[in-house]
Formats: C-alpha cells, sequence, structure tokens
C-alpha cells in the first residue's frame, strides 16, 4: 500500500513541475507578446494556461483523493498540503497572464504601451517572467535549509511604481483607456509576484514544517 502511496505521491509531484514549466512558458511569451506586439506569442501564452488549467484540476483532483484514500502523515502530508496549495497559485498566476496575453491581443497592431513607458512595461513583463521562471527552479529544487527560494524583487516593484506613476500623472497624453489598461497590467503584475512569494513560502513549509503565517511574522 505503501508502494503505491509513494507512486502517486512521486506523480503528483511530477505534475507540479510541469504545471510550474508551463506558467514559466506563459510568462515568458506574454512578455514577448506585449513588449513586441506579437500575436503568435500572445497566443502561445494563451495556449499555455489553458493547458495549465486544465493539469491544475488534475493534479487537485489527485491531491484530494491521496488526503482521502491514504490518509498520509507528517513530511507526506505536508508535501499533499503543499501541492494542492501550490497548484492553487500557479493557476492564479497563469489566469493573471492570460489577462496580459488578452490585452496584447485586443490592441495588436499596435503596441498597447506608448513609448515614453513601453521600456519600462517591458522591463517589468521581463522580470516577472525571470521572478516565475526562478519559482519554477525551486519547486523542482532539492531541499534547502533555511534559503529564501523565491526572494523579493525591489527592483521590480520599483520598476512597477514607475509605470504607475507615469500612467496616473496629470499630463498623461494618452487619454483614460490607456492609462486603465496599464495600471491593470501592473496590477496583474504585481499579483504574480506575491503568488510567486507566497509559493517560495510553501515550499519552505514542506521542507521545514514552519507555517505561513509564522514566516510573515519574522
Amino acid at each position: 500500500m505503501r508502494t503505491k502511496f509513494a507512486a502517486e505521491l512521486a506523480a503528483l509531484s511530477e505534475e507540479l513541475g510541469r504545471l510550474a514549466e508551463l506558467a514559466s512558458l506563459a510568462s515568458e511569451r506574454a512578455a514577448v507578446g506585449l513588449a513586441q506586439a506579437d500575436l503568435t506569442a500572445a497566443y502561445e501564452a494563451l495556449a499555455a494556461d489553458e493547458e495549465l488549467q486544465t493539469g491544475y484540476t488534475a493534479c487537485e483532483n489527485r491531491a484530494v483523493i491521496l488526503l482521502a484514500l491514504e490518509a498520509p502523515v507528517a513530511r507526506d502530508l505536508r508535501q499533499v498540503v503543499s501541492a494542492i496549495r501550490i497548484t492553487d497559485d500557479l493557476s492564479r498566476i497563469g489566469s493573471l497572464i492570460s489577462g496580459i496575453a488578452e490585452m496584447a491581443v485586443r490592441y495588436f497592431p499596435d503596441p498597447l504601451a506608448p513609448p515614453e513607458v513601453a521600456e519600462q512595461l517591458a522591463a517589468v513583463g521581463r522580470a516577472t517572467a525571470e521572478l516565475i521562471a526562478a519559482t519554477n527552479a525551486a519547486i523542482a529544487a532539492p531541499p534547502g535549509k533555511g534559503d529564501v527560494l523565491v526572494p523579493p524583487d525591489a527592483e521590480l516593484a520599483e520598476l512597477r511604481a514607475e509605470v504607475l506613476a507615469r500612467v496616473s500623472a496629470p499630463e498623461w497624453p494618452h487619454g483614460h483607456t490607456v492609462a486603465m489598461d496599464l495600471a491593470l497590467l501592473i496590477h496583474h503584475y504585481e499579483r504574480c509576484a506575491e503568488h510567486c512569494g507566497r509559493i517560495g513560502g510553501l515550499i519552505n513549509f514542506f521542507h521545514t514544517g514552519t507555517p505561513l503565517s509564522l514566516e510573515a511574522a519574522e
């Protein structure tokens, strides 16, 4: 029975890694689609998220069955619970990235960002994709002790704030619609970063047993 459980647990971990790879792929292609008004890249991001959402449902179902039928304890229980919560964060990242890609599609063939914020927005997209790639690597990495697996990115936060400051300035010349769309994009990117940080905490919870609430308090 334990051999079967170990095999199911390994399959769950493998599926979780695949979802993380899809989230990373979606974020990279969405960043290209947005920065370069590349319709193909934007659709590739949407396709990756669609596959991610399908996998999310299957992964969640597998984890729930493990909890219901196998009654894992200690480290095994932490692994299953962490997997459920991480898949939820990956699903939310995928949905946010889809929103970004859809905006690139809506503005095609024109770029969404006016010249004065195009460089900063492209940098936000690239940095967020790199953060999601780091999260992907953290999910696949062997356990570390006390490591901050997905550290906060101060430079990324500064870039987001710079774009928001520009689009909210009284002298912004491109209208309210573009300003609101750009602000929404920045919000999506910010939420992606928050989910990456949460996943880092969940990975640490799995390896150490330290709840996210205690990490936040520290």
